[in-house]
């Protein structure tokens, strides 16, 4: 397991930089260190995929750009003050994924569906629907709530169209995304341990991830629907 790999001080310097000079002319001049450090992100993040590949299968590792969209927002800053992350779980098969957000004093640790589709989205509300007694079972379990805490993510105001908004399973059904994050302090981040600390929590959230799984894959029969 690759664990001799590090995240070191001078990326936060440079991320704590960029934030105070987030302009197009500062991050010219800069741009070899840039490329330093986005490098040795990008193995940083190559080391956790490895990792993850030990217990779980990803189809592939992303490391988002440093350029923002400001197209629709009102923050006109041209860059992302901050590296991040994401390994897909494998296709059709698995579903889910996990993301990584590097930024000093506000680091954290993400798994879970942050868009699911509208039939992968329509398929989980049904299956709440029905009994989400499993579901509970999963994401109340003591390891995964001590590491990773209550389920997140936005939710509709009442109840999705079709659904009872008396339905004693509502605050789950309501959800559009099921989420869970873990805020990660900057000596967390900067130890030599922190690709240890990465992997054991995704190890952690590997229950919910098979329940997910097994959901997204059959119907409410509980039939396999992959060809």
């Amino acid at each position: 397991m690759a664990s001799n790999i590090t995240i070191s001080q001078s990326v936060f310097d440079f991320l704590k930089a960029l934030q105070n000079n987030n302009n197009k002319e500062w991050f010219e001049a800069h741009k070899p260190d840039f490329k330093k450090h986005q490098s040795e992100v990008k193995s940083f993040l190559e080391a956790a995929k490895t990792n993850l590949n030990h217990h779980d299968d990803i189809e592939k590792m992303k490391l988002f750009r440093i350029y923002r969209d400001v197209r629709f927002s009102k923050d006109k800053t041209p860059y992302k003050a901050h590296f991040a992350g994401f390994f897909s779980r494998l296709g059709a098969h698995l579903r889910g994924g996990y993301y990584i957000h590097i930024k000093p004093g506000e680091s954290f640790l993400g798994a879970g569906f942050w868009a699911p589709n509208k039939e992968d989205l329509l398929r989980i509300r049904k299956e709440l629907e029905m009994d989400a007694s499993e579901f509970r079972e999963v994401i109340n379990q003591k390891e995964l709530k001590s590491i990773w805490g209550e389920l997140r993510g936005d939710e509709v105001k009442t109840a999705p169209k079709g659904f009872d908004k008396e339905h004693p399973d509502i605050d789950l059904i309501r959800k559009k995304q099921f989420v869970f994050m873990r805020s990660l302090s900057d000596e967390e981040v900067l130890s030599p341990s922190f690709l240890n600390k990465i992997d054991d929590s995704y190890k952690a959230i590997r229950p919910y991830f098979d329940l997910m799984s097994d959901i997204l894959t059959t119907n409410l029969n509980g039939e396999s629907i992959l060809e």
